[in-house]
C-alpha cells in the first residue's frame, strides 16, 4: 500500500475515526488499531470498539492498493507532529508501515488487516434526512440531560421517535427531561429509536454544524447509521422500553413566570459561585408578582439577589438544583423563557409557546434560607 495525503486532510481523517477507537483497557488490541484501506480508487480509514464504529474517506493519491492496521495513539500523535505538507505512508508484506514528510521518517509496526473488526453490513432502505445544523442544535440542546450511570443503559441514551414529518428528542436522568421538536422537511415511517449519548457526543463534535449539509440516518434492527460528508458513524441502539415522556408532560399550572432569558442566566450563575462540587444544595426562589427573589446559603457564603420578572397566577416559592436551570438556560437561545409550576414539590416546565422546546425539572426540599 501506498498514499500521499496533505497533512491537514491526514489529520483531520484520524481525528474523526480516532473517535471510535477502543481505549488500551480492551482485551482486544487490534480495536486499538486504524484500518488503512485502499482500493476501488478510495482511501478509507476505519475504527471500531464494537459499540461505535466510524469509516471516513481520506483525499490523497493513491499509487498502490493494500490494507493494514496501524495503532490509533501512535499514529495520530506521528502524523499531527508532522511539518505541514504532503505526507507519504507505505506498508510492505510485513506490515511495517512508513510514514514520509518531507525530511522526516517514521517506521511503524502495523498489523494484518484482515484482523480487523470492520462495520456491519449496511442497509439503506429505512431513512430520513435533516440538516446537520438541525441535528448538531438538538444534540447541544438535549445531550446535557442523559444520565451518566450505567446501572440504567436507557438512561444514558436518547430517544429519537419519528411520527410522520415530526421527530421529538428526549433525554432523562431521573432529575430532569429535556425534549426537543423538530419539524421535518417531509412525512416518514414512524420509529423509535434509543441511541446511545456518547454516540451523540461524538457526532456533535465531527458535524460542521451548516445548514445546507446534510445527514442521512439509516436505521437497522439493532444499529443505526448517520452518513454525512465523507464519513459513516455506525452505532448499536440500547435495547428496551424508553420511558413514556408524554406521562411525565402537563399543562396544568397555578403559576407561570415570563422572565429575561440573559438576566436570569446571570443570575443563576452568581448562585452557582456558592456550589461546591457534588453539593445539593438548593437556590430557593420566591414569585411574586413583580419579581423573582433568588437565595443561597452554604458554607461559602449567602446571596439574595431580585430579578425582575412577570408573574400569572399564584405567589410561590420553590427550590431547585442550580446547575439543573444553568444546564437548561445554557440552550436555550430565545431572549424569554416561561416557566410553569403546579406547587414547591411539583415539576417545574420551561417550554417554549412554539411548542420547539420543553424541559422538566424536579425541585428538591429546602429550608428557609
Amino acid at each position: 500500500m501506498k498514499i500521499k495525503c496533505a497533512k491537514s486532510d491526514l489529520v483531520n481523517s484520524i481525528s474523526i475515526v480516532s473517535k471510535a477507537v477502543a481505549s488500551n483497557k480492551t482485551s482486544t488490541s487490534i480495536l486499538e488499531c486504524i484500518l488503512i484501506e485502499v482500493a476501488n480508487g478510495v482511501i478509507k480509514f476505519t475504527a471500531n470498539d464494537r459499540e461505535l464504529g466510524i469509516e471516513t474517506r481520506v483525499k490523497g493519491e493513491i499509487k498502490e492498493n493494500g490494507i493494514v492496521a496501524v495503532d490509533a495513539n501512535i499514529f495520530g500523535n506521528v502524523t499531527g507532529r508532522l511539518p505541514d505538507g504532503e505526507v507519504e505512508i507505505s506498508s510492505d508484506a510485513s506490515y511495517k508501515v512508513v510514514i514520509k514528510c518531507m525530511k522526516a521518517r517514521f517506521d511503524l509496526p502495523g498489523r494484518s488487516g484482515e484482523d480487523f473488526s470492520g462495520l456491519p453490513l449496511i442497509e439503506k432502505n429505512d431513512m430520513i434526512t435533516i440538516s446537520q445544523y438541525t441535528l448538531k442544535e438538538v444534540i447541544r440542546q438535549t445531550l446535557f440531560a442523559t444520565s451518566t450511570n450505567d446501572n440504567n443503559k436507557l438512561l444514558t441514551g436518547e430517544l429519537f421517535d419519528i411520527r410522520g414529518d415530526r421527530m421529538r428528542v428526549a433525554a432523562l436522568d431521573g432529575h430532569r427531561v429535556a425534549i426537543r421538536n423538530i419539524e421535518l422537511r417531509q412525512s416518514y415511517n414512524d420509529r423509535k429509536v434509543v441511541i446511545p449519548g456518547k454516540t451523540l457526543n461524538e457526532i456533535a463534535k465531527i458535524l460542521s454544524g451548516e445548514i445546507e449539509k446534510e445527514v442521512n440516518i439509516y436505521f437497522m434492527s439493532n444499529h443505526i447509521v448517520f452518513e454525512f460528508d465523507r464519513t459513516l458513524m455506525v452505532s448499536r441502539l440500547i435495547d428496551g422500553e424508553f420511558f413514556d415522556v408524554d406521562r411525565m408532560l402537563k399543562d396544568d399550572y397555578v403559576t407561570k413566570v415570563e422572565v429575561g432569558k440573559k438576566l436570569l442566566q446571570e443570575t443563576v450563575e452568581r448562585a452557582i459561585l456558592l456550589v461546591k462540587d457534588n453539593d445539593k444544595k438548593p437556590v430557593v426562589i420566591g414569585i411574586n408578582d413583580n419579581s423573582m427573589e433568588f437565595k443561597i446559603k452554604s458554607p461559602i457564603g449567602a446571596m439574595d439577589e431580585i430579578v425582575d420578572a412577570e408573574k400569572t397566577g399564584e405567589d410561590m416559592i420553590i427550590g431547585f438544583n442550580p446547575k439543573f436551570v444553568l444546564d437548561v438556560l445554557k440552550v436555550i437561545d430565545d431572549e424569554k423563557i416561561f416557566i410553569y409550576m403546579m406547587d414547591s414539590k411539583a415539576p417545574a416546565f420551561i417550554k417554549d409557546d412554539a411548542g420547539k422546546y420543553n424541559y422538566v425539572i424536579l425541585p428538591i426540599n429546602f429550608n428557609t434560607v
